[in-house]
């Protein structure tokens, strides 16, 4: 299938970006397709540990490793994705294990406390895996060597061969079936970015797309803040329960309402004379209500200035304004 969003033009510098106005009509469309069916499949069948691996140091350490290797941006998201499947997976296995062997008394015991602790001691030669594999998946920039992954280790003390990085890797790949390749939230941005234009919105596309980058960074990282105040915008309830909580997973987990509540967020910091026109198209492109893309925006929003209501600007209301009370 053709490439869902902007390539670089070859030949340009390796911080230009991407480039826009260059994806035909039809190459939009079927991609969206593309796109809104795999979020969809993604989402009806999401497992209830979902979301357990996107802590913050985790995020925070792929991210900060994918920049001393100097990765490009959809490595970096590849990578934490990676993880998170890769862990459930086990988790899944072990649980599954642990079911039919449900008589087994203090061996299940043992068995459990040995799987959890071969988790953590190679938690790190995982991330480092998937970092690696998620930097073959890029057509941009070059691939982490083992030489590379190796020396890194090292500085951190871990005595690994590189036959054990190879196997690492092979762990991966067969936990996951070898199905590696999935879009990330940024493929969603940029593509929505890209159809956006097409659809006649006069943004400023690249300085739109970098603070959408950092936008979508700073989602990852704070993950927790800003949909617990999601959470709690949505119910009017500052105490949701349990049963709210879980259904709460498939917001938490939609890579389609991430990136229209980044693009929101980065409209309504950057050009905000355009923001309700953007509102209304992105409604239009993927049915998402504009309460939903309001109330994402003032929960990014909120979280990156605290609790201060943003000022008004040249007569703009903030998301927090343009939401009407709960009924």
């Amino acid at each position: 299938m053709a490439s869902p969003v902007p390539v670089p033009v070859p030949g340009r510098g390796r911080d230009s970006g991407p480039v826009f106005s260059g994806v035909a009509p039809e190459v939009m469309e079927d991609t969206l397709m593309h796109l809104a069916a795999e979020n969809e499949r993604h989402l009806s069948a999401l497992p209830e540990q979902a979301g357990l691996f996107k802590h913050t140091r985790i995020v925070e350490f792929i991210f900060l490793l994918s920049e001393k290797w100097r990765l490009d941006q959809p490595t970096r998201y590849q990578a934490v994705e990676l993880l998170e499947r890769f862990l459930i997976k086990q988790v899944e296995q072990v649980c599954d294990g642990r079911g039919s062997t449900t008589s087994r008394g203090q061996g299940q015991r043992s068995s459990w406390s040995s799987v959890r602790d071969h988790i953590t001691n190679t938690f790190v030669l995982r991330l480092v895996s998937c970092v690696q594999l998620a930097s073959k998946l890029s057509l941009h920039y070059s691939r982490v060597t083992s030489d590379t992954a190796l020396t890194f280790l090292q500085s951190l003390k871990y005595s690994y061969t590189k036959q054990e990085l190879l196997e690492s890797e092979l762990a991966v790949l067969n936990t996951l079936h070898f199905h590696i390749n999935v879009s990330t939230p940024l493929a969603y941005v940029e593509l929505l970015l890209e159809v956006l234009g097409y659809n006649g919105c006069l943004l400023p596309a690249k300085p739109l797309h970098q603070l959408c980058v950092q936008l979508l960074d700073f989602c990852y990282l704070t993950r927790e803040t800003i949909y617990d105040t999601l959470l709690k915008t949505a119910i009017d309830n500052s105490t949701p329960s349990k049963l709210q909580i879980a259904k709460f997973l498939t917001v938490k987990e939609d890579f389609m309402l991430l990136a229209v509540g980044v693009i929101s967020t980065g409209v309504f910091i950057l050009s905000p004379g355009h923001w309700e026109q953007v509102v209304e198209h992105l409604n239009c492109i993927t049915g998402i209500t504009p309460q939903s893309i309001l109330e994402f925006s003032y929960a990014v929003v909120r979280r990156i200035v605290g609790s201060t209501t943003p000022e008004q600007h040249r007569g703009t209301k903030s998301p927090e304004d343009r939401i009407p009370p709960q009924k």
